[in-house]
């Protein structure tokens, strides 16, 4: 249940808006000056505030500019609720940094619906959704109201992918981004020499394909899934739109979407600089959120030799090298990690035996 601070000083508006959020399923609390509404409003964070601006004590431009200077409060959407239209008024609320402003009298869905647009902007604005198929879609239908937007993503669908199905070639210009709902993706280049590398593997709730769209290029890279998969695609001008029409939507977004480009710098970085050992006991720790029920990875040499940037043959040496030091067991091809906490000391240091 949401937490609604309404700062008012006349008893029968105050009341009469109290029981309207009450029935609205809101939890209110009430204070008839500026003075106790800023109290209040330290004391017990709510998920907005309503405010008066002409009070006794501390008006609401002194109530805002004072929760404005704590980094706690100053990010709480507060909405003014004043008799006062005046343009000049309106102006010096919003440069304090009011995310609205109701005049009145106003009736009970002009408020609700006010209230309503400002949590879903600050949700989205906090990145309170979860990166899940449940939480895509919520933001999804949150963003459709914050930009009045009915047909946002309407294209949007799941797609069945079969074990080694191809997904997008290095070349093609891109029409979606990808999120995961089930399995995995790999995504790597080819070499005219045949061989391949493997740029990055995403598991569930992780988006991909994006960073070509934002370029406005081709991809570099060709994606096939690991096993069977399902993959939500998004077209690209419902992501663009997601992406730049309305700053409260953005926001979120762009924390979601930078994730995997930090791990791509980290995967590069490591190419360059850390020995074979450290970059397969870090590919084993990244493999090993794909091991099964009885805590066996299954994933053939190759792949694991691409995703470390080196020969299969090196790759096998060290297996073999961290299964004499007790930090794997491999049975019928399968690995087990056994000490992940000494693999991340050899990615930290690159211990000896």
């Amino acid at each position: 249940m949401k937490r609604i601070l309404l700062i008012e000083d006349n008893a029968e508006i105050r009341e009469n808006t109290s029981e309207i959020l009450g029935l609205a399923n809101y939890e209110v609390l009430t204070a008839e000056n500026g003075k106790i509404g800023v109290e209040l409003a330290q004391q017990e964070s709510p998920d907005l505030i309503i405010c008066d601006i002409m009070m006794p004590e501390l008006d609401g431009y002194g109530v805002l500019h004072i929760l404005g200077k704590n980094a706690e409060t100053a990010k709480i959407p507060f909405i003014f609720l004043t008799a006062k239209t005046e343009k000049s008024d309106i102006r010096k609320g919003m440069e304090l940094g009011a995310d609205d402003y109701l005049t009145k009298p106003f009736d009970d869905t002009e408020l609700l619906n006010a209230i309503e647009t400002r949590l879903r902007k600050h949700a989205m604005r906090s990145n309170e959704y979860q990166t899940t198929p449940e939480g895509l879609d919520i933001f999804i239908r949150d963003a459709q109201k914050v930009l009045n937007l009915k047909d946002l993503c309407k294209d949007k669908k799941v797609k069945q992918i079969k074990k080694k199905g191809e997904i997008f070639s290095a070349g093609d210009m891109p029409q979606f981004i990808y999120f995961v709902k089930t399995g995995n993706i790999k995504t790597y280049k080819s070499h005219p020499e045949g061989k391949e590398l493997i740029t990055n593997i995403y598991q569930e709730n992780d988006f991909f394909g994006f960073e070509p769209i934002l370029e406005n290029v081709t991809y570099e890279e060709s994606a096939m899934a690991l096993q069977d998969s399902e993959v939500v695609m998004i077209p690209k001008n419902d992501f663009l739109t997601l992406l730049y029409s309305h700053p409260d939507v953005s926001a979120g977004f762009i924390t979601l979407l930078c994730k995997k480009v930090a791990d791509r710098e980290k995967q590069l970085l490591n190419l360059a600089y850390s020995s074979v050992r450290q970059r397969t006991a870090e590919a084993l720790l990244k493999v090993n959120q794909l091991k099964d029920e009885r805590d066996k990875i299954n994933i053939s040499r190759d792949d694991l030799a691409k995703i470390v940037g080196t020969a299969s043959e090196s790759v096998i040496r060290v297996l073999s090298d961290f299964r004499d030091e007790g930090l794997i067991e491999i049975e019928s091809g399968k690995i087990k990690v056994i000490q992940p906490a000494r693999l991340e000391k050899v990615v930290r240091w690159n211990v000896a035996r």
